[in-house]
């Protein structure tokens, strides 16, 4: 049976709903914590890989190593063709490591914001039965741009690299995972009463949760 690896870079940067539905899949899972300086996986054939977000950037490997040897484990997954799904953090990081550019403090969007899909991406299995234009929440102040030979899926108003693929490797800068604890977790510092990011997510929470787990569930598909 295949094993569904979660890293998490970042203490603050959980899984969220997307934890939420692991509990009734039948996959095997385990996150790794690497900030708790747990090794990274050893991935069987079989195995996925979900790489979550952090608040650090791509180009902060010095202040956290082990961002160099995830951006390792990504290239080799990668060129292999396992699944694997990167987020936010993540996808900057599967971008850089297959040869894209992240820009630092450029493009970032806070909040719903709606994704376009590009033709490759109307034609994508991680796309299946999500409609063009839905909403999803960001949280970024860096940008990638996808490497040259990846497929662009996804883009938005500001930023247009919002989805990628190459081979059976995704990488987003939206957060399809986040829930209201999560959204209110990142925002509180900036908005204490809500009003700017966790009441409008809340209005339009059963939409982005819609959305969420089509995608995991198309992800989860590819294993």
């Amino acid at each position: 049976m295949a094993t569904l690896h979660l890293i998490q870079s970042d203490s603050r940067v959980t899984s969220g709903y997307f934890g939420d539905l692991l509990h009734s899949r039948p996959e095997k899972k385990k996150t790794y914590r690497l900030f708790e300086e747990m090794p990274l996986p050893q991935l069987q054939e079989k195995d996925a890989l979900i790489v979550l977000g952090g608040y650090m950037g791509v180009h902060d490997q010095q202040q956290y190593p082990y961002l160099a040897d995830l951006l390792t484990v990504l290239r080799e997954s990668a060129e292999k063709g396992t699944p694997l799904l990167g987020i936010c953090l993540g996808g900057q990081l599967l971008a850089h490591a297959l040869g894209g550019d992240v820009s630092a403090k450029t493009r970032g969007e806070k909040g719903l914001v709606e994704i376009r899909l590009t033709p490759q991406g109307e034609a994508d299995p991680l796309f299946s039965d999500i409609d063009s234009g839905f909403l999803a929440f960001q949280w970024h102040n860096d940008s990638f741009t996808p490497p040259a030979n990846a497929d662009l899926l996804a883009s938005s108003r500001d930023c247009p690299g919002q989805a990628f693929r190459y081979k059976n490797a995704w990488g987003l800068q939206f957060h399809p995972e986040v829930d209201a604890d999560l959204v209110q977790r990142w925002s509180e510092p900036v908005d204490p009463d809500g009003t700017t990011y966790l009441t409008p997510f809340r209005a339009a929470q059963q939409e982005h949760y819609s959305m969420a787990k089509q995608l995991f569930e198309n992800f989860l598909a590819q294993l």
